[in-house]
């Protein structure tokens, strides 16, 4: 039993235009995926080099440029920091718990780390001064949304 000639071609259109429509569905619903990808990854990006991301190349490298500078000076708090942590975790690992230990420990890694803290808040300060206004509420938004200014939903009561 053959298929009539007019009746094959009438089915090969119709299986080409189904093909067509299904590549071009996976081929947009991929497009979407990896766009929305991408604008997830760039929403969770978090900290101030990405903060100044909507400033001009020239001041956005005068900041990183400004951050290095002070984590250079600020290692050794940085270290602090991370050895009273460590010590955190050994404390709270020791079979012979010390809570004095702990406590030293804790308030070593809080006070170097505040440290580290307010002196990146003084670089950031001393960069925005530079900045004019319109630079300045370009970096204000961007800290509210990727930076330390990141306030989130407000707590369910």
């Amino acid at each position: 039993m053959t298929m009539p000639i007019k009746r094959l071609r009438t089915l090969l259109a119709v299986s080409a235009v189904l093909n067509i429509f299904l590549l071009g569905a996976i081929g947009g619903g991929a497009y979407r995926w990896i766009e929305k990808q991408k604008a997830d990854a760039l929403a969770q990006q978090r900290g101030l080099r990405f903060a100044a991301a909507e400033l001009p190349q020239a001041r956005r490298d005068q900041l990183r440029d400004a951050l290095r500078q002070t984590r250079r000076e600020t290692l050794p708090l940085i270290l602090s920091a991370r050895s009273g942590r460590i010590d955190v975790v050994q404390a709270l690992q020791s079979p012979q718990f010390d809570r004095a230990a702990l406590d030293a420990a804790l308030a070593r890694t809080r006070d170097a780390d505040m440290a580290v803290r307010a002196r990146v808040e003084g670089t950031v300060a001393d960069f925005a001064a530079t900045l004019d206004a319109g630079e300045r509420m370009k970096l204000v938004d961007a800290l509210q949304r990727h930076g330390p200014l990141h306030v989130g939903p407000a707590p369910k009561k």
